[in-house]
């Protein structure tokens, strides 16, 4: 079985649509000051879809070389949307299946980019699992995000750019869902900056994949319920969580309270909005401010695609 490598994250960034590379770094005086640290922002949302998956969906899709089959998968929205674009430039068939709660927003952008959306049940994890049966039934290339080594190394492009630009960075939060953004990114900062500390943060409402990249025991009781829809994860890719195991220092779970306070300072000092899934990184600052005074932080803002 193939993790991500640095190799992987290099070559990614050729395969990738100019439209979702070179991504803005953003910084804040008035946040520096209130958390008396450094904090660099990578600017996700300023691409056509709002978010990163752009990436890792455009390298995953460019590697299939040959193999025509239509695409499926499983997608809050954003996965959608990425995957969406990539089998519209390729040629590929796509589609998606999402839960009957997912952002009616997200769902009309899957649908204008081309992708069949059918709507299932009552969270991401049951429409995911339907993704799967669609597939083995109609021999579809069924697509799983977190369990593809190519998407988690398109993520991690993320890393590369923002630390050949930001050099000397000592922490790295980066939110976690399927896990392949942590991942990715992870991958890329264990090379380039093997001493900076690498984090992922998921909503405490979800907190599944934490729990099991800590090696907590996984009940399957742990459920869904944090504001943060783009990391609500109820059953971890084990995939996903042997790459995290592999490249991170650990994981921290926010409530929604800090991730909505962190939407409110990202609209409020960078004028941006920011999807809950995406201010997951900012909320853990928020959560235990006084433990990162004085250090130099990368947070990527991973979407801007809100229920508003």
């Amino acid at each position: 079985m193939r993790y991500p490598t640095p190799g992987g994250i290099e070559a990614a960034l050729d395969r990738i649509d100019p439209a979702f590379r070179g991504s803005p770094i953003r910084q804040s005086p008035g946040l520096d000051r209130l958390f008396g640290a450094s904090i660099w922002f990578k600017d996700e949302t300023a691409n056509p879809i709002r978010s990163f998956k752009g990436r890792g969906t455009a390298n995953f899709v460019a590697g299939l070389g040959s193999d025509d089959r239509p695409l499926v998968c499983g997608s809050a929205g954003n996965f959608g949307q990425g995957l969406a674009w990539a089998a519209r430039t390729h040629g590929h068939r796509l589609t998606v299946f999402a839960a009957e709660t997912a952002v009616p927003k997200k769902i009309d952008a899957m649908r204008a980019l081309g992708a069949e959306v059918h709507l299932h049940g009552a969270d991401f994890d049951v429409a995911k699992e339907e993704a799967g049966r669609f597939a083995e039934r109609e021999g579809h290339h069924l697509v799983v995000d977190g369990a593809e080594v190519l998407i988690a190394e398109g993520a991690g492009t993320i890393a590369l750019e923002a630390m050949a630009a930001v050099p000397d960075i000592d922490l790295v939060l980066a939110p976690l869902g399927n896990g392949a953004l942590a991942s990715g990114m992870g991958t890329w900062v264990r090379h380039a900056a093997p001493d900076t500390r690498m984090l992922a943060v998921a909503a405490a409402g979800a907190p599944v994949m934490a729990h099991a990249v800590r090696g907590w025991p996984v009940t399957g009781r742990e459920g869904a319920d944090t504001i943060a829809d783009g990391i609500a994860v109820r059953v971890p890719i084990q995939y996903a969580v042997d790459s995290l195991r592999r490249v991170l220092d650990g994981a921290v779970m926010v409530p929604d309270q800090a991730i909505i306070r962190a939407m409110d300072l990202l609209q409020q000092h960078l004028g941006l909005v920011v999807e809950p899934a995406g201010a997951a990184g900012l909320a853990a600052l928020l959560a235990d401010p006084a433990a990162w005074g004085g250090r130099r932080i990368l947070i990527p803002l991973c979407g801007g695609n809100t229920r508003n």
